[in-house]
């Protein structure tokens, strides 16, 4: 077993190096480092306490090489893990829960309060719990046309798909329209009344609308 620090902070990373000597600490933005160079040739364990503002980035950045995880136990910012783990129909639920879904199944989640902390921040903090999906929900060749698809599908939360995707991806409406229709969506309805299943069915039928130009 090996343990790899990444830490952006150089004085943290000094720090992390006297406290794990046999550790191997990278003082740099995980943001800029290439993953694969992260780690070895098994899968790999990964636990943060993710920074509010950078959060998201870094959980696209995890999504991206979910192949070489096994699991990773992540902190978030109470609101941050409940829009990670939102349903459809729920308040919190838009792009990064389904961008979530479309790789992970959250095994378990727990709050940490803010008294735990020092200094105390103002929010609680969240502890959620990620494996990822045994069986992949798309074949890699169709991962561009769905996250497009999911992008553009909340690129307007108040307007209805319709709307959102003709804007987003600059296409007649009419095509739209004949898209959803052969998802079986309703034109009308809004993008976060829409399951993983339905992204998945609208990616393929935007791609086949747009194949017959």
């Amino acid at each position: 077993r090996s343990l790899t620090l990444v830490e952006l902070d150089a004085r943290l990373a000094t720090r992390l190096q006297q406290r794990f000597a046999d550790a191997r600490v990278i003082n740099a933005d995980f943001l800029a480092t290439n993953f694969a160079t992260l780690v070895n040739d098994s899968r790999v364990k990964v636990i943060g306490n993710l920074p509010f503002n950078v959060a998201a980035a870094i959980l696209r950045k995890l999504c991206d090489n979910s192949r070489m995880i096994s699991r990773m136990v992540l902190m978030f910012q109470r609101e941050v893990a409940a829009r990670i783990r939102a349903t459809p129909g729920d308040d919190a639920y838009g792009a990064l829960s389904v961008f979530t879904a479309l790789y992970w199944k959250i095994d378990t989640h727990f709050t940490v309060a803010a008294g735990s902390f020092h200094p105390r921040p103002k929010v609680d903090a969240e502890v959620l719990a990620f494996t990822p999906l045994a069986t992949p929900l798309f074949a890699p060749d169709d991962e561009h046309d769905v996250l497009e698809t999911v992008r553009a599908s909340f690129s307007a939360p108040r307007k209805t798909i319709r709307n959102a995707l003709s804007h987003a991806l600059r296409i007649d409406s009419a095509r739209v329209v004949r898209a959803l229709e052969r998802a079986v969506i309703d034109p009308g309805t809004r993008a976060e009344t829409l399951a993983v299943a339905d992204f998945l069915r609208l990616a393929q039928a935007l791609q086949t609308e747009l194949n017959n130009a």
